[in-house]
């Protein structure tokens, strides 16, 4: 009874401590910049281009899908 007790207790202290603990131990500095990011392009409107392609490829994608065939007959007899 008293080992359980105990496994109890000590299990709760390091549920309690442990968030205190890990915030102490965490010590992060900002690393340094070496260049600019490319991830945005280079301003000349490509994302402008590339975001008007892309939604026509999403029009297409659905005009193909919806279909307007007049195929609405039954295949089977």
């Amino acid at each position: 009874m008293k080992f359980r007790n105990l496994a109890a207790a000590t299990a709760a202290l390091s549920l309690a401590a442990s968030p205190a603990v890990a915030e102490a131990a965490l010590d992060r500095g900002a690393a340094p910049v070496e260049g600019a990011s490319e991830l945005g392009g280079d301003g000349n409107g490509s994302g402008i281009i590339l975001a008007i392609l892309a939604a026509a490829a999403i029009i297409a994608g659905i005009v193909i899908a919806a279909g307007s065939g007049g195929d609405d007959d039954p295949i089977s007899a």
